[in-house]
């Protein structure tokens, strides 16, 4: 089985009251490196086999019709999970 990551977040001139709630608590809780925060949706859809070129433009258009409002929220990004995690430890040097 395949898993393909969605991200979408805000546009970046919607506000983002949970984001500011956030960054509001982070200092008080001894967070003080971090001077704004925005909040998105994560989603994590299952596939039956492998995670095809088709399948990732499948998501892209589920993701920017079903999973996201284009009014106020972006798609930032849509990959395979696994491939993902993969480049994530070959660019950190723990392969």
């Amino acid at each position: 089985m395949g898993r393909v990551v969605v991200d979408v977040m805000p546009k970046p001139e919607i506000l983002d009251p949970q984001g500011k709630a956030v960054a509001g608590a982070l200092p008080r809780l001894g967070f003080d490196q971090f001077v704004s925060v925005r909040q998105g949706k994560r989603f994590e859809l299952e596939v039956e086999g492998d995670v095809t070129p088709e399948v990732l433009d499948a998501a892209q258009r589920a993701a920017e019709t079903v999973l996201s409002n284009p009014v106020i929220e972006d798609v930032v990004r849509v990959a395979d999970i696994e491939a993902d995690a993969a480049a994530t430890v070959e660019s950190e040097g723990l392969a």
